[in-house]
């Protein structure tokens, strides 16, 4: 029903993949002149995971127009993906960053020496793979920093659990996070759940989300290469890996999934799904050994009994689509017209969404991305309660329960996702540069596969 071609190119969505581990360490950064982040005064910022998705956080960061802001610390597990990073930052923002080497940090603790170079209230940047959201967040609120952590935040129910804890705590002391869920700051959208919660297409009794485009990221890996350890391997290639980044379901799929939840208001209170393994070689016969599935198909349940239908694909030569759909009991909404919240959205009466039945379509050009920037420093400045992370965690959770229903061919309910004691990556707080990677491949390289029927976990 939608004749759009699919945006798969937006600043964050997979420009470079953002690697990062962490681990608790003792050692203390350099100190920078305490600042109070109130008001007009300067706010300080510290980027963790120098990415293609912390890199345009930076850059969404520094463009906010409320009051000064500055770059003062970076940190990344892997100094190219650092230096790439300041460089570009540098090109773009001279006047705002305030970086020298010795603020720079490379390694398993470096997320540590960023955060002690502010102060309370400055903020933190969390823009590594969700394995280690945790990690950060909790020494995060030790210091008393605000932070804004990308999407997913979690991948399974034990850090589910511990996130919702640390959320509470975060709340307890009035810390502002953004979570990267932007399409709830997409102005169009929001314009949208106004008029879907109105009534104006009726009772919701069904959605339609669909992510089907050729592989990006790092969704498909050969075998490790000589050179490099298991552990960076696995990091480095966390689209691939379900402890690292919860898989392509997980990363690729949580902004739709998001949004229609958002547009129900409601999460559903189970999945069933199925899924498959198409094409295991690349044309020249190189083994792909990564954790998901080429394809998935999602069925989720609300407590009313309406139906959200989700569709994920992953193969070249296909037809693409890449948008989303609310059918209610008067009419159709388009929510997402293209690309994980491509406006304008519309609403239509009846269920045909052609321009003759077409009873809104939103004309706010702005971007979402900014948005949540400019939201999020405006209740810093302003001191107004702001925390997304209880919200981050449900969206991630909601989204998990429909990866595991396809690896496990089981129905997933919400509380069995949250109850479930598989912890894809115990310990993470103690992970270092000789610590053996959380997954271990085959003979062949092959990592620990989905086997719908067979295993009641996902590996």
């Amino acid at each position: 029903m939608n004749s759009n071609q699919p945006r798969l190119a937006s600043r964050r969505q997979f420009i470079k993949t953002a690697s990062q581990v962490a681990a608790i360490s003792a050692l203390a950064g350099p100190l920078i002149p305490s600042v109070h982040a109130a008001g007009s005064d300067l706010i300080q910022v510290a980027l963790i995971g120098c990415g293609g998705r912390g890199s345009g956080a930076a850059v969404d960061a520094l463009s906010t127009k409320s009051g000064p802001i500055k770059l003062v610390a970076m940190a990344d597990a892997y100094e190219h993906r650092l230096k790439d990073s300041y460089n570009n930052l540098r090109n773009s923002h001279a006047k705002q960053m305030d970086v020298p080497e010795d603020r720079r940090f490379v390694g398993f603790d470096a997320y540590m020496k960023a955060m002690d170079c502010l102060k309370p209230g400055d903020v933190a940047i969390f823009a590594t793979p969700l394995a280690f959201r945790w990690v950060h967040f909790q020494y995060a609120i030790l210091k008393g920093l605000n932070v804004f952590m990308e999407k997913p935040v979690t991948a399974d129910g034990p850090t589910s659990k511990r996130m919702l804890k640390l959320a509470e705590e975060s709340v307890a002391k009035n810390l502002k996070v953004g979570v990267g869920l932007m399409s709830r700051h997409a102005r169009p959208l929001q314009e949208l759940y106004k008029r879907i919660q109105d009534g104006q297409i009726g009772d919701i009794i069904a959605m339609r989300g669909y992510r089907m485009h050729g592989p990006l990221g790092h969704f498909a890996s050969p075998p490790k290469p000589q050179g490099i350890s298991e552990l960076d391997y696995q990091v480095q290639r966390f689209h691939s890996l379900l402890w690292a980044g919860g898989g392509c379901y997980s990363d690729f799929y949580i902004h739709i999934i998001d949004q229609l939840c958002w547009m129900k208001d409601s999460w559903p209170v189970k999945a069933h799904g199925l899924g498959g393994r198409h094409y295991r070689h690349a044309g020249d016969g190189t083994l792909y050994v990564d954790q998901n599935f080429d394809t998935y198909a999602v069925e989720y349940t609300f407590a009313d009994g309406a139906k959200f239908f989700f569709d994920g694909r992953c193969m070249t030569g296909c037809a693409d689509q890449y948008a989303s759909y609310v059918h209610g009991s008067k009419g159709i909404a388009i929510a997402s017209n293209g690309g994980d919240c491509g406006a304008p959205s519309s609403t239509y009466k009846g269920q045909a969404p052609l321009r003759q039945n077409r009873l809104w379509q939103s004309t706010d050009g702005s971007n979402p991305y900014q948005n949540e920037w400019d939201d999020l420093i405006d209740a810093i400045r302003n001191d107004k309660p702001y925390n997304e992370v209880k919200r981050g965690v449900e969206t991630s959770l909601v989204t998990s329960m429909g990866r595991m229903a396809a690896h496990t061919g089981q129905e997933i309910t919400f509380e069995a996702m949250l109850n479930c004691d598989h912890e894809f990556a115990p310990g993470l707080d103690k992970l270092t540069k000789d610590s053996p990677a959380p997954v271990t491949p085959d003979a062949n390289g092959m990592y620990p596969q989905p086997q719908p029927g067979i295993k009641k976990r996902e590996y």
